[in-house]
């Protein structure tokens, strides 16, 4: 009876390890080469077919100088005002992933977001690893801050999500998708999130020239000076070289051949 339920211990044991393995090989990290000499970015296998799956978007047609802006804020670090002026200066429209401390401590300029006409995406209440979470918990975490954006702000809900940390695996897509969340990912990005470590505009701005391609979702944040500092003159630069700056609700209409007229 001792050896028997040994067994079935090391049994037990040996089928936790192996399933905890397998969790840990469907966790994704999001991450690709950067783009260079205006090519788009790819991702490869298995990601290519498992975002399409799900509807869930990293960049848009490669074909068009068309190019998303989209910020994922935390908390405030005093230079989203800066950056909110900007792109009301230059008319760009920008996609802005809150999580639930940022509608709660920067409310006003949450407000303001919507004011201007820029969407609000839903970056999770708490910023949890959302792949390591139950279906249930997911639900709650974009309901718990679908719940408060709509108190403070009026807005009904969201309907784009990005994990935090870009750490995601297909159920997240999958579940999202259930209730009626569309992941969006982005092929532009760098270093930008240190909020007390400055590397200067040029560091900001040369890292969004030098990655920029057609289709770009650029993801930045807006607790850097150095971004905050940069865009003006990156957004100049772009037009310059023929690009627009469009929404993210114009790239889910192309994605899924909808005309907007």
């Amino acid at each position: 009876m001792k050896k028997h339920i040994l067994g079935i211990s090391f049994v037990l044991v040996a089928t936790f390890i192996s399933f905890m393995s397998v969790a840990k090989a469907e966790e994704f990290h999001w991450g690709f080469k950067p783009s260079r000499n205006g090519e788009p970015v790819e991702i490869g296998e298995p990601l290519e077919s498992m975002l399409s799956k799900y509807g869930a978007i990293y960049k848009g047609n490669e074909e068009k100088k068309i190019v998303y802006l989209t910020f994922d804020n935390g908390y405030e670090n005093g230079y989203t005002e800066s950056i909110l002026n900007t792109l009301r200066e230059e008319k760009a429209p920008a996609t802005f992933f809150l999580t639930g401390h940022y509608l709660t401590s920067a409310t006003d300029l949450v407000k303001t977001m919507v004011k201007d006409g820029h969407i609000i995406g839903n970056h999770s209440y708490g910023h949890p690893n959302m792949a390591r979470l139950s279906a249930d918990e997911m639900k709650k975490e974009w309901k718990r801050f679908d719940d408060k954006l709509n108190e403070l702000t009026g807005v009904k809900r969201t309907y784009y999500a990005r994990p935090p940390e870009g750490i995601f695996n297909e159920e997240v897509l999958k579940v999202g998708n259930e209730v009626g969340y569309r992941h969006m990912f982005w092929s532009i990005a760098f270093k930008d999130w240190l909020k007390d470590e400055r590397r200067g505009a040029k560091y900001a701005y040369d890292a969004l020239m030098n990655q920029l391609h057609p289709g770009a979702i650029i993801l930045m944040h807006t607790v850097a000076q150095d971004n905050a500092e940069a865009i003006p003159q990156f957004i100049k630069d772009a037009k310059a070289q023929g690009y627009t700056f469009g929404s993210l609700d114009d790239l889910v209409l192309e994605y899924e051949k909808i005309s907007p007229y």
